[in-house]
């Protein structure tokens, strides 16, 4: 099945309030307002590439990174500046493989809940269909 590529590395990144090098998302695939495709090619010069492997914490990063896409295109279609926003907490996140160099991985969030500036979301990230990682995380737009 082909994925259709709504957004590329540098629309991504103009969304984004982390820069180079510390952008962990180059593609958006789907955007409702409840959800939000998103995806990442791992290169070896990554911040959080070593050994081989993309590590647990950029990972996580690159989950967060997506709910910050989701916030940022939002803002983008009213035609408004993105606030920044951080990570509230981080809930029950599995992960059961690391990818590796080359490998593109997708994160599809859900939004479970949106309220006062504060989303509860959904998160599962994969790898050529496979579950790698999944969990909740609360984020909390800067007032």
């Amino acid at each position: 099945m082909e994925t259709l590529l709504l957004l590329e590395k540098e629309a991504v990144e103009n969304l984004l309030p982390q820069k180079f090098p510390f952008v962990m998302v180059d593609k958006m695939y789907s955007f409702t307002e409840t959800s939000l495709v998103s995806g990442f090619k791992i290169k070896n010069d990554n911040l959080f590439f070593d050994n081989g492997t993309f590590l647990e914490a950029g990972l996580i990063e690159h989950m967060a990174q997506s709910v910050a896409l989701h916030t940022g295109y939002q803002f983008f279609l009213k035609n408004e500046i993105a606030p920044t926003g951080y990570i509230g907490s981080i809930k029950e996140i599995a992960i059961k493989k690391l990818p590796k160099m080359n490998d593109t991985i997708q994160s599809t969030v859900t939004i479970l809940q949106e309220f006062a500036g504060i989303t509860l979301v959904d998160i599962v990230t994969t790898l050529n269909n496979e579950e790698i990682a999944k969990g909740q995380m609360k984020t909390v737009l800067a007032k």
